[in-house]
């Protein structure tokens, strides 16, 4: 009997990505795989249901939840949503578990065999299934976008007839996958880009994009390719250090976030206050409280002359790409879990596959998330 895969309609508010693409159904039904789609699910992506070919439509929710040994989504789903899923479900997602408590226990309450996509061991091998750098390329294309059309000037030079336009000074804090692609975009809109971040090893990164890399005295190395959490001392020092470049800047662009926890905080009130006027601020860590002391997630503000712009699920403003490059991460993850007959037949001795799985058998199989649950717990 094949293997029956379903994908919901994303209900998120402001989701606008599809965890299929059609050229990824194409790739799956040649596993042996069914396709089962709700209906709808990527209107919202632009992706209309006769471009689903080989796919089989569903009406609503409950019945793709009927059809489906697996299921794909954007976001997580809600308690109430996994609970529609039949038992033992294999559920393939971004979960962040350790922000959703009570959809974590519907997972445990229904014996949901769950991955989340965020949990891929960022290894060498797991490159293609790698959602945040996908996800996050987007969202540092965007964020150049965004500072350029909130911003009161010209990103390039310009000579005109009036005189000469200087370009505007762009900055980027955090030089991971988003960082690399905010530096990369702004350098093509013609600003002045600098950059900085606290892994030393970035500095060749910056400068192969043609921008310069801001040095300090703070060093933070940490595991698997992302930075570790400062001290409180080393955070002060950072931020001193900081202001001081920031306060020559049109635009500033933050991304930097540590896996797990609040976005670290860069930016204090004493640096926006020593800003140009109508320099404007980006935060693309604004769904973890912010590197910006003042950003208010999901919203526009001003602190004097000073723009301060929170966006949330950024990749969701590019939902045609995002869709793509989501639904072939996904993809090539459940490559790992299937044989060439199309038979689900996870190896959980393979570091990527034990690496993601969340639960399994009402339990809570992921050493991180359990420790964050009881320090969370803990702190209640």
């Amino acid at each position: 009997m094949p293997l029956k895969l379903g994908i919901p309609r994303e209900t998120a508010k402001g989701e606008r990505r599809v965890a299929i693409d059609p050229t990824v159904i194409t790739k799956l039904t040649k596993l042996g795989v069914e396709v089962y789609v709700e209906k709808g699910a990527g209107e919202s992506a632009l992706i209309s249901d006769s471009q689903f070919k080989g796919a089989i439509l569903v009406s609503d929710f409950a019945e793709l939840c009927e059809s489906s040994d697996i299921i794909w989504r954007v976001q997580a789903p809600t308690p109430d949503e996994v609970k529609q899923m039949r038992d033992g479900t294999v559920l393939i997602s971004t979960l962040m578990a350790h922000n959703n408590i009570a959809m974590l226990k519907s997972l445990q309450d229904k014996k949901i065999t769950s991955f989340g996509m965020e949990l891929i061991p960022r290894i060498s091998r797991a490159q293609s299934m790698d959602v945040l750098s996908s996800q996050a390329a987007i969202a540092g294309y965007k964020a150049a976008i965004m500072g350029a059309d909130i911003a009161p000037r010209f990103f390039p030079m310009l000579t005109t007839a009036a005189g000469t336009i200087r370009p505007s000074k762009v900055i980027v804090i955090g030089v991971g996958v988003a960082g690399l692609q905010a530096i990369a975009t702004a350098k093509r809109l013609g600003a002045v880009v600098e950059a900085y971040d606290v892994r030393p090893e970035t500095k060749e990164q910056i400068e192969s994009l043609g921008a310069k890399a801001i040095v300090l005295k703070i060093s933070a190395v940490g595991k698997g390719g992302y930075a570790r959490e400062l001290s409180a001392e080393e955070r002060e020092q950072q931020q001193q250090e900081l202001a001081d470049y920031i306060a020559l800047a049109d635009v500033l662009i933050t991304t930097a976030q540590v896996p797990g926890k609040p976005a670290p905080k860069i930016i204090p009130q004493s640096t926006v206050e020593g800003m140009k006027e109508g320099a404007v601020i980006i935060d693309l860590a604004a769904e973890g409280g912010g590197n910006c002391s003042l950003t208010k997630p999901g919203e526009t503000i001003k602190h004097g002359s000073v723009v301060i712009h929170g966006p949330l699920d950024v990749a969701s403003q590019v939902p045609i790409h995002a869709s793509e490059m989501y639904a072939k991460n996904l993809f090539n993850f459940t490559q790992l879990l299937i044989d060439e007959s199309g038979n689900y037949v996870p190896n959980y001795e393979d570091e990527i596959v034990i690496g993601a799985l969340l639960t399994k058998d009402g339990e809570v199989m992921h050493e991180g998330t359990v420790e964050l649950l009881n320090k969370t717990l803990g702190e209640r």
